[in-house]
């Protein structure tokens, strides 16, 4: 099986900036962080309790309040 070096690594992030853009590309790489982290937890079997919560970050938008 061929490793996939630095060269391979670039490739493969142009042509998903290609495919989805690039402002959707951080909202991806974001879930699939999450993702990963949930299932890590669920097989080590730690509590979300334990671990503290953080604060939103200041450049995220909340959304508009409803006018009805």
């Amino acid at each position: 099986m061929p490793e996939i070096g630095i060269a391979g690594l670039i490739v493969i992030l142009i042509v998903a900036l290609l495919v989805f853009g690039p402002k959707r590309l951080p909202e991806i790489g974001r879930s699939l962080g999450k993702g990963m982290r949930e299932f890590k937890d669920s097989i080590s079997g730690e509590d979300e309790k334990s671990k503290p919560e953080l604060p939103p970050r200041s450049g995220d938008k909340s959304p508009p309040p409803s006018a009805s």
